[in-house]
């Protein structure tokens, strides 16, 4: 994959949409996977790589603020690394193919629920 100006505009276009709280992950990993012919468990590592920074932009804005409960914030960052692993040993199992599909499954779930979810102003 080269870096041409596509895919800057796609990573641009994906911090963008992420940084809203609209999943910019979802983007990335589309773009990947549809117009750059990366399968899909490469397309969701980098999605992964491409989250820590901000993530971690995050952590550090919300320490900053006392926004961080303690008490929670470790039993997380564990279950996150333990979810991890299970996750790895999960794709390992599955065949590309699946994974596409249950992806997609994912997204139009998401996408619907959303859609039809009321705002909690009204």
């Amino acid at each position: 994959m080269n870096f041409n100006l596509i895919n800057i505009f796609a990573v641009i276009l994906s911090a963008a949409v992420g940084a809203m709280g609209l999943g910019g992950g979802s983007v990335l990993i589309l773009y990947l996977t549809l117009f750059c012919d990366v399968q899909q468990v490469n397309a969701q590592g980098v999605n992964l790589l491409f989250f820590l920074p901000c993530a971690l932009t995050a952590v550090c804005i919300y320490k900053k603020q006392n926004l961080l409960c303690k008490q929670y914030w470790l039993p997380l960052v564990f279950g996150g690394i333990f979810g991890v692993g299970i996750g790895m040993q999960f794709l390992e199992i599955f065949n590309t193919k699946y994974l596409r599909l249950l992806f997609a499954i994912f997204l139009l779930t998401i996408g619907i629920i959303t859609f039809f979810q009321k705002d909690k102003k009204e």
